[in-house]
């Protein structure tokens, strides 16, 4: 078994993990980058609305938003560290550093919009390919960058701990303390041990354990599962955000239609042509993620119709064409014209506001173990996150964990050992038994636990998900790892967690709903 070693692994080359990298190297630090696939294969890719750049003279106002949006569940420090800290970054990172083509007005200035939640324009953008525009940006200082090191293709499999994984068996006595991590080269199939002074877990979302998702392929939930096995503290896991709007046409692959839609304009309305939104909250379109999501899901279950629409009339054609290219095209490439008739959408599991659980610098409960990005739950977004925040905390949270860490690694001494060698069978995993267990689980996750609970759907839920989790650990060990086998074995115990965190809540409050059984 190959060993590698370095100061810092970060595994998730989305926007959390690249920013990170990049404020470690500057400081002289040595760092692996794992990524999945290809550099822009991340959900940070995918983000259209935009990014949080407020420079408002009242930041407070931007604070109430998070608040509420996130139902006053947030952590006040964490809401704080945000809205302080986060024009600076933004201004130095991407428009001084990266130089991210944000859109502009006619007098060269940041244009400015608004999405759900948000009380006035704060929000700059890149057409309706934000996070395109910023994660390409971001991934070609990467490149360039000495002292980092990008394993494309190369998937985490377990974090290694001095409990369980050092050669030296006297390690055992030690703290819980990560150093580093088992990986698979997807391309070659050997396994590998990554040894670091400090590991990083920026792995994007779960989304993909629910049937219907924004997010990317392999977004299961990696750094939930992989923090549990070694002991991290998980919290706030039954909050998952359901975004309102993903297109929905018979026979065409669902896409995200960005909010900033609404926020120009856009509202939603039924089969009849309603504006349904108007009855569930004052803010009527604009309302809160969670609360968009429940309406929706309310209006289909009481009319039977497969999805609702988002009516675009009161925007002026040319302005929609022109600030939604990628929409028009990719909703016209499926036989829907934006600028002339509504576009057909339902809700899809989003953005994960739980996750593992960290301070304001990155930190878990094992040592020299960090987390970022959507992987990491500082209590920002309680329990429902505000529009365009996500971007934003990817930065925050690279900056402040980095910087942690660069002083951590100056000052302090490492034992970091030979891990014990991987041992795997050579068998070949059935890509057949693994694709239906994979979609067994994502329709359980989908019925049981998704927009709208109950107890007995959730009980349901963790009885299917524990047998299958039985199955697929026997099927894990007798196999030669894949990508595909990882991923299962992950997104098993990630929804078996969500289920249980839901459980244990029988408080309804943001994306978690339970509803009264009779």
């Amino acid at each position: 078994m190959q060993i590698y070693r370095t100061d810092c692994l970060v595994i998730g080359a989305g926007l959390a993990g690249s920013a990170y990298a990049l404020r470690a190297a500057k400081a002289g630090l040595s760092c692996e980058l794992l990524s999945l696939s290809d550099p822009l294969r991340a959900n940070s890719d995918w983000a259209q609305g935009g990014i949080i750049y407020d420079t408002s003279p009242d930041p407070a106002a931007l604070a109430r938003d998070i608040i509420e949006a996130g139902d006053h569940m947030s952590n006040p420090a964490a809401v704080e560290q945000l809205v302080r800290e986060g024009p600076a970054v933004v201004r130095q990172m991407l428009i001084e550093e990266a130089g991210v083509a944000f859109d502009r007005d006619s007098s060269g200035k940041l244009d400015f919009t608004r999405e759900g939640g948000h009380a006035e324009r704060r929000i700059i953008h890149s057409k309706d390919a934000t996070g395109h525009a910023i994660l390409s940006a971001v991934a070609g200082r990467v490149d360039s960058a000495r002292l980092i090191t990008r394993r494309t293709g190369w998937v985490a499999i377990d974090l290694l701990t001095l409990s369980h994984n050092s050669s030296n068996p006297a390690d055992k006595y030690h703290p819980l303390t990560c150093f580093g991590a088992y990986v698979l080269d997807t391309a070659t199939g050997r396994v590998a041990a990554i040894v670091a002074k400090k590991t990083v877990l920026a792995c994007g979302g779960l989304g993909q354990i629910f049937q219907h998702s924004t997010n990317q392929p392999g977004s299961v939930g990696h750094g939930v599962a992989m923090a549990y096995r070694v002991g991290a503290r998980l919290i706030d896991l039954e909050y998952v955000q359901f975004h309102p709007t993903v297109f929905a046409k018979k026979n065409a692959p669902p896409f995200l239609i960005t909010e900033a839609l609404r926020g120009e304009g856009a509202v939603l309305v039924n089969s009849r042509g309603e504006r349904f939104m108007d009855a569930a909250h004052p803010q009527g379109s604009l309302a809160p993620r969670d609360v968009v999501a429940r309406a929706i899901r309310n209006e289909l279950a009481a009319s039977g119709e497969p999805c609702v629409f988002l009516d675009l009339s009161s925007i002026p054609p040319g302005f929609v064409r022109e600030r939604f290219p990628n929409i028009h095209e990719r909703c016209l490439a499926h036989g829907v014209d934006i600028e002339r008739e509504p576009i057909p959408v339902v809700p899809a599991a989003h953005f994960a506001c739980g996750g593992v659980h960290t301070d304001l610098r990155g930190r878990t409960n094992i040592r020299n173990l960090g987390a970022i990005g959507e992987t990491a739950c500082t209590g920002l977004h309680g329990a429902n996150r505000l529009a365009s925040t996500s971007l934003l905390e990817c930065l925050t949270g690279a900056k402040f964990t980095a910087d942690a860490d660069v002083s951590d690694i100056a000052g302090n001494a490492f034992h970091l050992p030979d891990p014990n060698p991987w041992e795997s069978p050579t068998r070949r995993a059935d890509p057949v038994l693994i694709r239906q267990d994979m979609l067994q689980i994502q329709l359980t996750m989908w019925n049981y636990a998704g927009v709208v609970r109950s107890p007995r759907r959730l009980t349901r839920a963790r009885r299917i998900l524990l047998e299958l989790r039985e199955e697929i650990q026997s099927f894990y060990r007798g196999c030669g790892l894949t990508r595909e086998l990882i991923e299962l074995r992950n997104a098993v115990q990630t929804a078996l967690l969500v289920v249980h965190a839901a459980a244990l809540n029988p408080v309804s409050k943001g994306c978690h709903f339970i509803a009264a059984e009779e």
